[in-house]
């Protein structure tokens, strides 16, 4: 039997369909998610347990421990050897002591102030709620001590002192010195939020280093919350300010505004029209939207008043605000 040497044809019973592009199954479609800030946020939100903050602080206390006793024995070696070198080491000892010490007090101060924004809004709301004119008054009088010492609020602060006794009821007064006094610090506040949101989403988007964009969203949340507390007066210090970090977020968290929500329907929209030309693009819209939300959550927690009269800064509105001429062209220059 004879080989045939050109190609093997084999019947199939039954039509084979035909494959072409367009038979074929669709991509699915994946929205950019924002991981990012999602992990920013779910590590900055996580309460460490009791264990782990007793290991903490007895790290903390065998370290200062040490330390004191090595620098006893290295001043008093010294001044047994040397007194002149015994007194320098002295002298720096002691200076290294009172910087630190000086530190302390203004970490200490730093909770103060933010203890004192917090001890406001709580007077605020729980006068807007009963309707408390005396409790009100309190408040005004807080505020004005409290913003004392801006010369950027001293017209508001003499509109406030100058209209006050004509409002005879609680929500008036609060009202009248929410605007009188908060909304130039609101304005400060929104473009501290869109700057952030802008170097987030600028970041996400260009860098494409794996761990970029989670940096640049922690250390520009960290600055935008701090910057937002300077705004409202209660400025911090290192460890005031990771506290406060971590009171933004776990509110975030509490109050459900991590997930993709009605305010953020025209970012998550956009972000997914840019995700089918660049998926870092359509992240860095979430990211960007994201960031908002926690500038929006930092000025809740740090206003010394609850947003009544005033409307709170909209997502989306911060969002398009912060990224026009970014991602898109900017509607204002036309």
């Amino acid at each position: 039997m004879a080989k045939s040497n050109g190609p093997v044809l084999i019947d199939l019973e039954g039509q084979v369909a035909e494959v072409t592009p367009a038979s074929a199954p669709p991509v699915p479609e994946i929205l950019p998610s924002g991981q990012a800030m999602q992990t920013v946020v779910s590590l900055g939100a996580r309460c460490p347990s009791l264990l782990a903050r007793l290991f903490w602080w007895l790290v903390a206390a065998i370290f200062s421990f040490a330390l004191s006793v090595w620098a006893w024995d290295f001043v008093q070696g010294l001044l047994g050897r040397n007194e002149i070198l015994g007194y320098v080491a002295l002298g720096l000892t002691s200076l290294f002591v009172l910087v630190v010490l000086a530190i302390a007090v203004r970490e200490w101060v730093g909770f103060r102030r933010l203890k004192r924004l917090d001890r406001l809004h709580n007077e605020a709301t729980r006068a807007f709620a009963e309707s408390d004119l005396d409790a009100a008054r309190a408040v005004i009088a807080g505020l004005e001590r409290l913003y004392s010492g801006r010369h950027d609020l001293s017209w508001a602060r003499e509109r406030l002192r100058e209209r006050k006794g004509e409002v005879l009821d609680a929500d008036g007064l609060l009202g009248l010195a929410e605007t009188e006094l908060l909304v130039p610090l609101d304005k400060a506040a929104r473009k501290e939020i869109e700057a952030a949101a802008r170097q987030v989403a600028t970041v996400t988007a260009i860098v494409p280093l794996a761990l970029a964009d989670l940096v640049t969203a922690l250390a520009s949340n960290m600055r935008m919350i701090r910057r937002i507390a300077e705004i409202y007066g209660g400025r911090s210090g290192t460890l005031g300010n990771w506290r406060l970090t971590r009171t933004v977020l776990a509110h975030l968290v509490a109050t459900g505004a991590v997930a993709v929500g009605d305010d953020l329907i025209s970012s998550v929209a956009g972000g997914g029209m840019l995700s089918k030309i660049s998926r870092r693009f359509g992240e860095g819209i979430i990211n960007g939207a994201l960031t908002a939300r926690v500038g929006v959550a930092a000025m809740e927690v740090c206003r010394p008043l609850p947003f009544q009269r005033e409307k709170r800064p909209s997502v989306t509105s911060l969002v398009q605000r912060a990224l026009s001429g970014v991602f898109g062209r900017d509607k204002r220059k036309k």
